[in-house]
């Protein structure tokens, strides 16, 4: 465990090993690529399966969303009494083009409720990658720039790095399926193209501190009104959870996601 929180704290990234069992990952991936195909996002990228709020549509990832040593790493970055903000299907289909480096919520700064770059060298976010599938060079696991994180802005701020440019030191996130990527959320990272002929299949589930207002992703909020109309930008949504779905979910993940629970 020391030795990943030091990645985390020194290159801002480290990989969970097999938080999926093996004998569970291929269920898992096939559930979740049978529910994004059938509510995919339309207007996502050529060639990427997305699906927000894939917890509203498959549960098959629920059991291990609260793995202790994943969780052991997340506390030991944001502090106890964490929850779940994002869960979202995403999958490389072969052709994909390479996206535009960025950091995730709250720090893209295209979002309406970013924090204004710069911003304090703080983490308030992580971002976790579910590999499905392998993730390699060869089938688009994700690119990261290592140390980024402890920069004061990104790409999407302007910061002076084209955000298709090729990064000197990025390398490819590479891993088992059923291993997760754990990523401070100010990371520079992109999505790769996957060369090969088979598609690459990730849940990508982010946490939050329990102090951290989430309120600008709940669909319809005051918050989420306000700082659309202030600054004219979009913001990602997150689906509320239906109570029925948070009923069937395991008991030591309830808690994740309490507080996005339909009332």
């Amino acid at each position: 465990m020391s030795k990943l929180l030091e990645r985390m704290q020194l290159d801002g990234w480290c990989v969970v090993e097999g938080v999926i069992p093996a004998e569970a990952v291929a269920t898992v991936r096939e559930s979740v690529q049978t529910a994004t195909h059938a509510h995919r996002n339309p207007n996502a990228p050529k060639n990427i399966g997305h699906l927000s709020g894939v917890i509203n549509y498959d549960q098959s990832i629920a059991p291990y969303l609260a793995d202790e040593r994943l969780l052991g790493v997340i506390e030991g970055v944001l502090g106890p009494h964490v929850r779940i903000s994002f869960t979202t299907a995403t999958i490389n289909e072969p052709g994909n083009a390479r996206s535009g480096w960025h950091a995730d919520w709250p720090y893209n700064q295209r979002n309406a409720g970013c924090i204004p770059a710069p911003y304090a060298d703080l983490p308030m976010h992580i971002t976790t990658i579910w590999m499905l599938s392998p993730f390699s060079a060869a089938t688009g696991g994700t690119l990261v720039v290592s140390g980024s994180h402890r920069m004061s802005n990104n790409p999407t701020g302007g910061y002076g790095v084209g955000e298709l440019e090729t990064y000197p030191t990025e390398i490819n996130a590479a891993g088992k399926a059923g291993d997760v990527l754990v990523m401070d959320s100010r990371l520079w990272h992109a999505t790769a193209a996957n060369v090969t002929n088979d598609p690459r299949v990730a849940v990508v589930t982010r946490y939050a501190p329990w102090w951290l207002d989430l309120n600008v992703l709940m669909p319809d909020s005051i918050t989420r009104t306000r700082l659309q109309k202030a600054t004219g930008k979009g913001e990602n949504q997150v689906p509320l959870v239906p109570a029925t779905v948070y009923a069937g979910l395991p008991e030591q993940v309830k808690p994740l996601f309490a507080h996005w629970v339909e009332r």
